[in-house]
């Protein structure tokens, strides 16, 4: 897993990551694919009482590419969404399948990100600025077992 930054993205203060397999890396066309799925459906955001925050994964998988778009609704409840697509070929992502849930590699940045949101946000001390800047430099990394 590596960190990848953070963006605006429809809105959104997004932390994007990328997952890889062995013998895969996330490019930057595959990044910038990503962000192009990832902003019609944060566009939505606000009607389904998203706060602004989320977290993007783009997935170079083994059997194929993958991006999870989280964000967080209501204050603690989040908004998920799961694209698949042929591995290497980032401009053939689709929406996945009703009930496709993240993988356990994604799910491990993911509950990194439920931890920094937590003690970021939710229980963070001080102006809510303040609070999302810590959120935003609060980034899992590294191998992910």
């Amino acid at each position: 897993m590596r960190a990848l930054g953070t963006r605006e993205i429809a809105g959104h203060l997004v932390k994007v990551y990328a997952v890889e397999a062995p013998g895969r890396v996330v490019t930057e066309r595959e990044e910038a694919s990503a962000l192009r799925v990832a902003g019609p459906h944060l566009e939505l955001g606000r009607a389904r009482g998203s706060l602004g925050l989320g977290v993007l994964i783009v997935h170079a998988g083994g059997d194929g590419d993958y991006v999870v778009v989280q964000s967080w609704i209501e204050a603690s409840m989040s908004d998920l969404a799961v694209f698949i697509g042929p591995a290497g070929r980032p401009d053939e992502l689709r929406p996945g399948r009703v009930g496709l849930a993240p993988c356990v590699w994604e799910a491990a940045v993911l509950a990194h990100e439920r931890d920094a949101y937590v003690r970021n946000v939710l229980d963070g001390t001080g102006p809510l600025a303040e609070r999302l800047v810590a959120w935003g430099a609060d980034v899992g990394g590294g191998h992910v077992r």
